[in-house]
């Protein structure tokens, strides 16, 4: 069974860092392509970043320069260096799994506001 658990969200004042992880177990870690994505209030789901098995990576143009993704395969773990962060970021932000034999599998997500 896959679990993905998030952690490390929080408050944090508009400027400052915040760095999330994803812990997976149930899954061949490194066959996967982890994500993350983030959900607003009253917006759809949107993707953050991607770093597939290889380790080549994906941002969306808003976190360009500002987040971070990366893996570490020995302790199946996902990361997301957050810096610069603005009002804007504030979401719930949700790690993401995918192989193509076993589609995505979700964390719970965890709550990120930026807030002065």
């Amino acid at each position: 069974q896959v679990q993905l658990v998030e952690s490390g969200g929080g408050l944090v004042q508009p400027g400052g860092s915040l760095r999330l992880s994803c812990a997976a177990s149930g899954i061949s870690f490194s066959d996967y392509r982890m994500g993350w994505y983030r959900q607003a209030p009253g917006k759809q789901r949107e993707r953050v970043a991607v770093i597939t098995s290889d380790g080549n990576t994906n941002y969306d143009d808003s976190v360009k320069g500002r987040f971070t993704i990366s893996r570490d395969n020995t302790k199946n773990a996902v990361y997301l260096q957050m810096n610069s962060l603005k009002p804007e970021d504030t979401a719930v932000y949700y790690c993401n799994a995918y192989w193509i034999y076993r589609g995505n599998s979700w964390g719970q997500g965890t709550q990120v506001t930026v807030s002065s």
